[in-house]
């Protein structure tokens, strides 16, 4: 029998041999990352590995983008007071800066005052933080404002104890009963007499405007 030119016998064993365990690495690696697609298996290649889901990019920061901070509330002139609400309450006004204020100077003996008490009693809780209503009472003694409170059942409305004038000497008011009508930009808009119809309709425009 002739034997194979430019070939020895050893080598095909030693070639079947070397397929053999090609064949193997293939199964070993689709055991591992899932099948093998028969035409890599075929041509003795392995496949290429799947690319990775790409990476969001970071932001020019490097951090998530953060929300504004607050703008402060600048606080008008008009609203840098302070003084004792008639409960021994400290009472600070600037705290209502940014918003439409009602102050209503009042004494506890004038009638006016007590025809005006009930309408105040009536929108002062329901605009507490839209247009807030500060009572200021003045010329008369704290037991008779005290009793004013009461009797009209203003306790949910803050009424500053003025008994030595300070604040209607700095509103110039002469006389009550006197509201003073503040803007949310601090602008004083109305300082004079309101009935309680007029009042009910300022404070609901302020509070929708």
């Amino acid at each position: 029998m002739r034997k194979p030119i430019g070939r020895t016998a050893a080598a095909y064993p030693r070639r079947a041999a070397i397929v053999g365990a090609l064949v193997a690495t293939l199964l070993a690696t689709a055991s591992c990352t899932g099948t093998v697609p028969p035409d890599a298996a075929a041509a003795g290649t392995a496949p290429a590995p799947a690319s990775s889901p790409a990476t969001p990019a970071a932001s020019a920061t490097g951090s998530p983008s953060a929300a504004p901070a607050p703008v402060p509330v600048r606080v008008p002139d008009v609203l840098r007071f302070s003084g004792t609400t008639l409960t021994g309450s400290a009472f600070d006004a600037t705290r209502l800066a940014g918003r439409p204020v009602v102050l209503w100077f009042w004494a506890p003996w004038c009638a006016t005052c007590a025809s005006q008490a009930w309408t105040v009693a009536e929108i002062a809780p329901k605009y507490r933080d839209t247009v807030p209503i500060v009572g200021v009472a003045g010329l008369g003694e704290q037991r008779d404002m005290k009793n004013f409170v009461s009797e009209f059942d203003l306790g949910d409305t803050p009424q500053i104890d003025d008994r030595k004038g300070v604040l209607w000497k700095r509103f110039k008011v002469t006389e009550q009963s006197i509201f003073v009508i503040i803007d949310r930009d601090g602008k004083v808009v109305h300082q004079g007499f309101l009935d309680g119809e007029a009042l009910s309709a300022r404070v609901a425009a302020l509070a929708g405007a």
